[in-house]
């Protein structure tokens, strides 16, 4: 027997593989526009990613181009593209992670952030000099069983991040100001971060066709969904004016390709190793929707959110890398 102990990535690997043997079976087109940046070579300066992150929108198209690549080291690339977390985070900061985790499923399933994605972002925030990360989620299931089997629990566990259990306590009737959302309980410890990023998983979803990162903000409040759900895709625009990220990281190491939101058949997963980092909400959401060969505009809430000033929907507009691991 080995009694080496695993280190902490080792440990949220084990909790990703719990099923080995998922075909890789996508049929999903995995183009991307913009410079290519291979491991090992030299990005574009600081300097440039600098300016860039204050002057204008950007996208960083991330590709895990290798068999056994390291989400990680995709993760830490990217970010280093995009000019250091220390760009986004300062010392002292108390930092909102915004995952999807609503669904006490397993990570192989494609319904909850990736558990590796999560710890890569908490671990890079921390070391930019966060004086505190916290994970916050208003899940679907039981808050308990969804912090252990979607991993979450064990990413606190390991990082130190605060998972904060949502209760009716820290909810807050808000004003959105939204064209259909007025006042609304608001999950409290997200609008009192002095930065938030959003890192949702990329999936189906049977009312707005696509749950991306300006859907993910029906988990930061609480009230009732259904509510929110008559008229959906104006909703989630209300929704994505009022949070306004600092970043969107969109996981799509594997996405549910069918049965959304909330699968469950290893058949509706496909593996695509990817991963989307911009500081445009909609220019995120729109080249996500590429990847399950969906024309942004044909998602009503994509669409409506460019006509309504929240992003561009036209990726030529923003500047675009693409790195790979």
């Amino acid at each position: 027997m080995n009694n080496t102990p695993i280190t902490r990535r080792e440990s949220i690997k084990k909790i990703v593989q719990l099923s080995a043997g998922i075909a890789v079976a996508s049929g999903l087109p995995l183009s991307a526009r913009g410079k290519t940046v291979f491991a090992g070579e030299t990005a574009p300066t600081a300097a440039r990613d600098a300016e860039a992150a204050v002057n204008g929108a950007w996208l960083i198209d991330g590709l895990g181009s290798e068999p056994d690549f390291s989400i990680r080291d995709l993760t830490r690339r990217m970010f280093t593209q995009a000019g250091g977390m220390e760009k986004f985070i300062s010392k002292g900061d108390i930092v909102v992670i915004k995952p999807n985790i609503s669904w006490a499923q397993l990570p192989h399933l494609a319904v909850t952030t990736n558990p590796e994605v999560m710890m890569a972002v908490i671990e890079l925030c921390q070391e930019a000099g966060a004086k505190s990360v916290r994970i916050v989620d208003h899940t679907i299931h039981d808050a308990r069983r969804c912090f252990a089997a979607t991993g979450a629990g064990h990413v606190a566990e390991q990082t130190g991040a605060d998972l904060v259990h949502p209760r009716q306590s820290l909810m807050k009737d808000m004003n959105l100001k939204g064209r259909r959302i007025d006042a609304w309980p608001v999950f409290v410890p997200i609008v009192e971060a002095d930065k938030i990023i959003n890192l949702p998983i990329a999936k189906v979803h049977g009312l707005s066709g696509l749950t991306l990162g300006m859907k993910n903000w029906i988990g930061a409040v609480g009230g009732r969904r259904n509510a929110l759900h008559q008229d959906i895709h104006q909703s989630i625009v209300d929704l994505a004016r009022f949070f306004r990220p600092t970043l969107t990281l969109i996981d799509a190491v594997r996405v549910l390709a069918a049965n959304g939101p909330s699968g469950g058949r290893e058949e509706d997963v496909r593996i695509l190793n990817r991963l989307i980092l911009s500081n445009d909400p909609v220019a995120a959401d729109a080249r996500a929707a590429l990847l399950f060969d969906k024309k942004p505009e044909d998602i009503v809430h994509i669409r409506l959110a460019h006509q309504q000033g929240l992003g561009n929907i036209d990726l030529d507009a923003d500047r675009q890398v693409q790195v790979t691991a």
